[in-house]
């Protein structure tokens, strides 16, 4: 998870309007609001997928968002946290324990197969190849979500 910490020149309300009509209107985005009673506001992204298998494509970035008002009467605190999508990370675990499981039954003697090898092989490769993919794509996105962010906010 990574945070992004920064001040805006603008009031909370103002913050949240400019925040609801770039993300509310858009049919790609989920946007939600939720306000807190110690000044703060809390609020999610992500992307929507229309589809099952499309969700996994779509949903790899998840921003949790929290405006804090401060003691300056026109600036306002916002923290913003990146987070991976949980499925993604399901995936790559699971692909990496799977070979790592086929490997010890194999070096342990259970199982004699030199075939066991092969699928051992593939679910690690897979396993680290995807982890890779998924971590460069990850940095990608919060680049893109700080751009489109700025730009609302007008930085």
């Amino acid at each position: 998870m990574k945070t992004w910490n920064f001040k805006v020149n603008s009031n909370v309300q103002e913050i949240i309007k400019k925040l609801d009509s770039s993300f509310g209107s858009v049919d790609g985005f989920v946007f939600n609001i939720d306000k807190n009673k110690n000044e703060s506001v809390t609020f999610k992204v992500c992307k929507r997928g229309l589809y099952a298998f499309y969700l996994m494509f779509v949903n790899k970035i998840i921003v949790n968002g929290k405006i804090l008002k401060t003691d300056t009467e026109n600036e306002t605190n916002i923290e913003i946290s990146f987070a991976q999508y949980f499925l993604w990370k399901l995936i790559i675990f699971t692909h990496i324990f799977l070979g790592l499981g086929f490997l010890i039954v194999l070096f342990s003697g259970i199982g004699s197969s030199a075939y066991m090898l092969i699928p051992a092989g593939l679910f690690l490769v897979i396993g680290i190849v995807l982890s890779i993919a998924v971590q460069k794509k990850f940095e990608r996105d919060i680049q893109e979500y700080k751009t489109l962010i700025s730009e609302i906010l007008e930085l």
